[in-house]
């Protein structure tokens, strides 16, 4: 796999992953409109071992905050968090819905759903349900007001995800702003709820991969490169968009979201 191609995948992951405009839409239409060799399932491993590396290493802090608090230690100095010390439990239960849906639907999921079609219709869909949530919600609640209801609704949302071209990041804040959140608390409680799936994504295939042999050669290279440049951009790209939030709305990713729909869509009846 040439260097040039893994960096531009690495990049696109990376900037896709986290903004609510969906990776898996930019990653499926991205080897087509180039012509390029789907790149396989060992450099998708790299990819998503990348963006486990940024979420995990901007959010290092706040989770283990979470986590010593949800086992009853006094630990960390953020004030939100502090005052929802139930907040692990709380992810822990959002979890379970992408966990279910993981499970029925990867198969699909990975194979027959990957059509421009669909994906350009839940890029258009989910862009639809975003601007709604925007214009519904009150976002005058922070993290430390997430309860029980909250993590259920938003977990549900999340399993949406599962289908190419929702975007986890879109439709898990879309939730949180019908739960009357504000779009900072919307977008860091999105970003921890989707710390154990993508863990759940990085993690179990590469045990599977160890168990069958290991990386091939000719990838060690590429799968090093992808998971290092996605790791980079993607903290660099949560960084921008929490400071982006603070007073500013999701209307640009909403119409880029649309149009971008638009044009898959074209481009799947074309084929």
């Amino acid at each position: 796999m040439p260097i040039y191609q893994v960096l531009i995948y690495a990049i696109v992951q990376g900037i896709t992953e986290f903004l609510p405009i969906s990776s898996s839409a930019h990653l499926e239409l991205l080897p087509r409109l180039l012509g390029w060799v789907d790149p396989g399932l060992e450099f998708d491993i790299a990819l998503h071992v990348g963006t486990l590396l940024a979420i995990a290493a901007y959010f290092f802090k706040d989770w283990i905050q979470v986590i010593g608090q949800g086992l009853g230690l006094t630990i960390g100095t953020d004030e939100e968090l502090k005052r929802n010390r139930m907040l692990l439990w709380l992810l822990a239960v959002g979890s379970v819905p992408i966990g279910i849906a993981g499970i029925l639907f990867k198969e699909k999921a990975e194979n027959e759903w990957r059509n421009l079609l669909l994906i350009g219709t839940m890029l258009v869909v989910i862009g639809v349900v975003m601007w709604f949530a925007e214009r519904m919600g009150t976002h005058k609640r922070d993290i430390s007001g997430i309860g029980w209801l909250d993590a259920i609704f938003i977990g549900i949302a999340q399993a949406l995800a599962v289908v190419p071209g929702t975007s986890r990041s879109g439709i898990t804040i879309a939730a949180g702003l019908f739960r009357n959140l504000d779009r900072q608390a919307c977008a860091r409680y999105s970003f921890l709820l989707s710390t154990p799936a993508i863990a759940s994504a990085a993690m179990l295939p590469l045990l599977k991969m160890r168990k069958a042999g290991g990386l091939p050669h000719e990838m060690v290279v590429p799968f090093i490169v992808g998971a290092l440049v996605s790791a980079i951009v993607g903290a660099v790209v949560i960084g921008f968009f929490m400071r982006y939030l603070k007073g500013r709305t999701l209307y640009p990713f909403i119409y880029y979201r649309i149009v971008f729909g638009i044009i898959v869509i074209a481009l799947g009846f074309l084929r």
